[in-house]
């Protein structure tokens, strides 16, 4: 009876620990890639200006000096691929990801998609969760002052943003942007990013 009551709890931990790392391979099984190793920025590139900095594991911004938002862009060029992201935001914050990017020179929602972080925008429908001038949120959900986590699938011409587990918009379109860099924004606020991982599809 103790043998049979011993090998259903072992049975019972070995679940468990088998169940974490399924959810970890979302992140860091085949063919996820980690884009930030939580100690430098050496795999980004930089385009307008803020104070962007490692503290605790996280990239972290919080004073812009460009006159415009300021990105950290990836080196590598993406089309197809799932992004894992998990971001915090102070209520204030104007930030955003920012895919498929087709002019680095002139990096925002008219030359990228965006996924948008922005509690505070004017226009709610194109804040927190939307794809900036292609797919509304209804209703914004708010993000500051909190972790969170955006999983992004971008696949020929379907974009989809999921939002601390529930879908917040979708877009189908011509595929304006084919291939491009994806960045990530600092406009207001204080900004940090970590575990930063993508997979190519």
């Amino acid at each position: 009876m103790i043998r049979a009551a011993i090998f259903a709890i072992a049975l019972l931990f070995g679940f468990a620990a088998m169940s974490s790392a399924d959810r970890a391979v979302a992140q860091s099984g085949p063919g996820w890639v980690q884009i930030f190793d939580g100690k430098n920025l050496g795999d980004w590139d930089r385009f307008g200006e803020s104070n962007w900095r490692v503290e605790d594991g996280a990239i972290v911004a919080d004073k812009r000096t460009s006159k415009t938002p300021a990105y950290l862009l990836t080196k590598n060029k993406y089309k197809d691929f799932q992004l894992h992201i998990e971001f915090w935001a102070s209520p204030d914050a104007n930030s955003g990801i920012f895919m498929r990017c087709s002019d680095l020179q002139k990096v925002g929602d008219r030359t990228c998609y965006e996924a948008n972080i922005f509690d505070t925008r004017k226009d709610p429908t194109y804040g927190t969760g939307a794809i900036v001038r292609f797919a509304e949120v209804n209703p914004m959900p708010k993000a500051g002052g909190k972790w969170n986590t955006y999983e992004i699938t971008v696949k020929g011409r379907q974009i989809t943003l999921v939002l601390n587990g529930k879908q917040t918009a979708q877009l189908r379109e011509s595929e304006m942007f084919v291939e491009g860099p994806f960045a990530l924004q600092h406009g207001a606020g204080t900004i940090k990013f970590r575990k930063v991982a993508i997979k190519p599809l």
